[in-house]
């Protein structure tokens, strides 16, 4: 890595499928970059594209068993921007089936993870509401590879279950719950809310402020709603 460029930097590396992350990294990004530091962002690929939604029922069904077992998805080389100095990574993506993405999981078995050896690390989870498991796995293969770990940012949709796993299932088979009369009482939007949205764009500028002072990332100690959850 170019030992350089002291300019303060972050590197984003994130899956998004539906959406939901990409619009919680991008506000993440705009808060800190508020603070005049330079945010770079990385989408992995998979080989073979994934649509959303799937389309079908079945194809739904196929998804959320073989991830619950941990299938990986394999991904395209990074590019050059990721192995550049940064004083900060932040890891990001959805919850599938109780573990990290495919996507992310591909990440963490290849050659790749080498950018995290010794490096400041942050993870940040999109999830309906099941991200224990999650978080525990992504932590613990991460400090295999000598990871320095910040807290982890966790934004869980804000709908109760069952109906919020009831409402994914259908958006991911096609369907549109917001036009079925028996979801109506229960659903009332797809995914993250803006409020949560502001939030990330909060959480970089605290995030953006830490790094300024060269200081523990700690996101508790903020004005946080019960939707965003902090581990270590």
């Amino acid at each position: 890595m170019n030992k350089k460029n002291t300019q303060l930097r972050v590197l984003i590396i994130y899956f998004s499928l539906s959406g939901q992350s990409r619009g919680l990294i991008n506000l993440l990004a705009a808060g800190i970059r508020h603070q005049n530091i330079s945010v770079a962002i990385e989408q992995l690929q998979p080989l073979n594209k994934i649509g959303f939604p799937l389309g079908t029922v079945w194809r739904t069904v196929k998804m959320m068993f073989s991830t619950f077992f941990r299938a990986r998805i394999p991904i395209q080389k990074l590019s050059s921007q990721c192995y550049e100095n940064y004083q900060l990574i932040i890891l990001a993506g959805p919850t599938w089936s109780y573990n990290p993405s495919g996507p992310i999981l591909s990440l963490l078995d290849s050659q790749e993870n080498v950018l995290f050896k010794d490096q400041r690390v942050l993870p940040l989870i999109s999830c309906r509401g099941y991200h224990r498991l999650h978080n525990v796995l992504l932590r613990i293969q991460l400090k295999r590879y000598r990871a320095r770990l910040e807290e982890s940012l966790i934004f869980a949709h804000p709908i109760a279950e069952p109906w919020s796993t009831l409402v994914v299932f259908l958006k991911s088979a096609g369907y549109r719950p917001e036009q079925i009369s028996l979801l109506k009482s229960h659903y009332s939007h797809f995914g993250h809310t803006t409020d949560q949205l502001q939030q990330a764009k909060r959480y970089g500028n605290l995030i953006g402020k830490a790094l300024l002072k060269n200081e523990p990332i700690n996101l508790k100690s903020s004005s946080a709603q019960e939707f965003v959850l902090g581990y270590r």
